[in-house]
């Protein structure tokens, strides 16, 4: 297939903000998806997923070895040997369980009347996945499943190798749970229909992170002969039905599933324009040139495996936000309404407190034409509950984590030109968002009386819900300042300087005050948990890896330390003092900083901004070595919704948006020979690492467009003009 093919294909999504200018017309379309493996970080700590989605579809089947505890958040662990069934919506990379609704498998032989009877043994040689697609064949159910996916449906293909009572369990109870009281009762309603011989259809309201309603219509490409349902526990209300078939020995069912937030005619809507037949082959190959029009934005050279982390990183990056509105653009909100999307998209499942770092700033480079619908769904959902989303799933607010990231997404695309929202509107969320208290985690009375959250008034985390709601008053202040409210500007401005209040300068330490304005006692900065469940004034991390969350105003951070020689000295210990801990979301640690987790991600780029470049350069390099590798365990903590992803890829290249609204770059030093970015209106960006090699990891000189270039950043304006970046590589400091 030719780009320009390609290209045509994108126009069809609604990509065309992507001029056709930038299609190599004379050369044959190289296959990016050959570099995914979905299998990375799908072990223990990645938490991600090997099954069939669409470029931020609502749909992602995958196959589930397990659904009841931390280690299942994504219902997946590669070293698994038995298959439960498939389900259709997952989470990529989060440390908390949802989705995961729809459960099938199907079988052959004994009908059975208990539930878990079902599940299968797999080899892994049988077992295969890239973008879009998913197979295995499944030993004792003697079935070989396949799975693809359109944005808001699912098309399952099932060959069964015997025909004796050819069958597919559907389980509505399902979902994954931390534990095996609440797998038996997350279920609060269930409703099934068969409209016909071959249709079921049905809704179902469950909760574990969200209180979620998910409307579906089923069909199979042969006629149901027979169906039941199995016996329900005492706390169960999702149903469990048995649909058998009458084939022969190596025929097929196909099953396809359509899911939808507004109801059942809404799933129907969605089937019909995206599944109308039964092509399956067409709809995978449809799947592979899609992600194959994301892909191909950035041309990477490098050895395989280097291809394959990044072409991994950049499908990780772009599962999620989701699309969760119907193809008519209506959705169900946060005050369960069924509305019209401003913009025609709705868009959900928002891990901001991971991805305002880099995720979103990714976006802003490489997937421009979405920006402004994710901008409009903060809006949006901000305007039903009063606060623009904290960790926002289905269009709900599930209130993980600290402060309201959304305020840093909308300013830093503000500020980076966007103007596909109302930004009256957008700002009106920001200022309610960070004026009005809103429950469980921002006391803005309590904050401006004191200057900071004090920990004897705050139930916990008050040192990270300080400095994470700091950087988003810096966001507002710039937005502010931008769109000419000087007087909100000068507001959100003096609250960008609370971080100040917190620094204990005899310790060197972002350390827990009380409101009478002293220290907490006793104190140990390398004391850590996560602050929800055991209490703390941390979130997932201590005072070492928090001292640091300074990103809008480093000089003053180091102006608190007193100057870059004693800033630059705590630095250093931060990377060589040893960290013990169990904590299974604190990992890839290099002392005490942990970069499986979101908030050390720009701490190795503090050392080029204060004046010792070489050293961000080999933390870089170590990190690369140590942190990221193409196996199943080769994400040292949770890929957070493409945020341990998206880090790999601007560092890759050679910056990080260290503070993202402000739309600079900082560097590092780039991990691969060559990258030509193609960017919006047909205009590429090329970088290049001239001499990289393993000893030659430090950075001698750096040109822009054929002249010297000597700032420690390069601004996202000069990066979207267009141009070439080169880097000069020596092995000296």
């Amino acid at each position: 297939m030719k780009k320009l093919s390609v290209f045509l294909y994108t126009l069809a999504l609604g990509s065309a903000f992507y001029s056709c200018s930038t299609a190599k017309q004379d050369t044959p379309q190289t296959d990016y998806t050959q570099y995914v493996d979905p299998f990375i970080g799908a072990a223990d700590n990645g938490h991600t997923f090997p099954g069939a989605c669409r470029p931020f579809g609502m749909i992602q089947t995958s196959p589930v070895t397990g659904a009841v505890g931390w280690r299942y958040c994504s219902e997946y662990m590669y070293a698994d040997s038995i298959i439960w069934g498939f389900t259709q919506t997952h989470l990529n990379g989060t440390g908390c369980m949802d989705l995961g609704d729809i459960l099938v498998m199907p079988f052959t032989g004994e009908r059975h009347r208990t539930w878990d009877a079902y599940r299968s043994s797999f080899s892994k040689t049988s077992e295969n996945a890239t973008p879009g697609y998913y197979t295995v064949t499944l030993d004792q159910a003697k079935v070989k499943a396949e799975l693809t996916a359109t944005t808001h449906a699912a098309l399952h293909r099932y060959t069964y190798e015997q025909a004796d009572s050819a069958s597919i369990l559907i389980d509505l109870q399902h979902g994954p749970a931390w534990n095996e009281k609440q797998y038996h009762s997350q279920v609060n309603s269930c409703e099934v229909n068969w409209e016909n011989d071959s249709t079921l259809t049905g809704h179902v309201n469950n909760k574990v992170w969200v209180d979620q309603d998910y409307y579906f219509v089923m069909q199979f490409s042969r006629p149901v002969i027979d169906h039941f349902e199995l016996p329900m526990a005492e706390t169960e209300k999702g149903k469990r039905l048995v649909a058998s078939f009458n084939i022969q020995p190596g025929e097929e069912v196909l099953m396809k599933v359509a899911l939808s937030t507004t109801g059942v005619e809404g799933a129907k809507a969605n089937m019909a324009a995206e599944v109308p037949g039964w092509d399956f082959e067409g709809i995978r190959t449809a799947a592979k040139a899609d992600w194959n029009s994301y892909l191909s934005r950035i041309e990477v050279e490098g050895t395989d495996e280097e291809k394959t982390n990044f072409y991994t990183s950049f499908y990780h990056a772009l599962i999620q936000p989701n699309e969760i509105s119907d193809v008519d653009g209506r959705y169900r909100n946060a005050a369960d309404s069924v509305v019209n999307a401003t913009g025609g998209k709705f868009y959900s499942t928002f891990s901001l407190w991971d991805t305002y770092r880099a995720a979103h700033p990714f976006y802003t480079l490489m997937v421009p034409e979405r920006v402004d619908g994710f901008i409009n769904s903060l809006v949006d959902q901000a305007e039903v509950q009063g606060y623009l989303p904290i960790w926002g799933l289905w269009g709900k607010e599930n209130f993980c984590m600290v402060a309201n990231h959304g305020v840093s997404v909308v300013a830093e695309a503000y500020a980076k030109g966007f103007r596909g929202f109302d930004a009256e509107r957008a700002f009106n969320a920001i200022k309610q968002t960070q004026t009005v208290s809103h429950p469980l985690k921002s006391n803005w009375e309590n904050y401006m009386k004191y200057g900071y959250f004090p920990t004897d008034l705050t139930e916990a985390e008050s040192v990270s819900s300080t400095l994470e709601s700091v950087y988003d008053d810096y966001a507002a202040a710039d937005m502010a300042k931008r769109m000419g409210k000087t007087e909100d500007a000068a507001y959100f401005a003096r609250r960008a300087d609370f971080y100040k209040n917190l620094f204990d300068s005899s310790t060197q330490f972002m350390r827990p005050k009380k409101s009478d304005g002293t220290w907490k006692s006793p104190f140990n900065p390398s004391q850590i948990g996560h602050a929800e469940s055991v209490g703390g004034d941390y979130t997932e991390g201590n005072a070492w890896q928090y001292t640091w969350h300074v990103q809008h105003d480093v000089p003053g951070l180091i102006a608190l330390f007193g100057g870059e020689e004693p800033f630059l000295n705590k630095l250093d210990s931060l990377f060589t003092l040893k960290l013990e801990t169990t904590q299974a979301d604190v990992t890839g640690l290099i002392g005490q900083y942990a970069h499986g987790n979101e908030p050390s991600h720009h701490v190795t780029y503090l050392y080029a901004l204060a004046g010792r470049p070489e050293r961000t350069q080999e933390l870089i390099r170590e990190i690369f070595d140590t942190q990221y590798s193409p196996k199943p365990n080769g994400l040292c903590g949770n890929d957070d919704c493409g945020q341990m992803s998206a880090w790999y890829m601007f560092s890759a290249m050679g910056f990080y948006p260290v503070n993202p609204v402000s739309g600079e770059y900082v560097f590092g030093a780039p991990q691969l020979p060559e990258f030509v970015l193609h960017l919006a209106d047909g205009k590429t960006f090329t970088i290049k690492a001239e001499g990289l090699s393993e000893a030659n990891k430090y950075v001698k000189s750096i040109t822009l467009n054929g002249e010297p270039y000597t700032k420690n950043f390069i601004s996202h304006a000069d990066i979207v003009k267009g141009g070439t970046l080169v880097y000069q590589m020596t092995d000296k400091k």
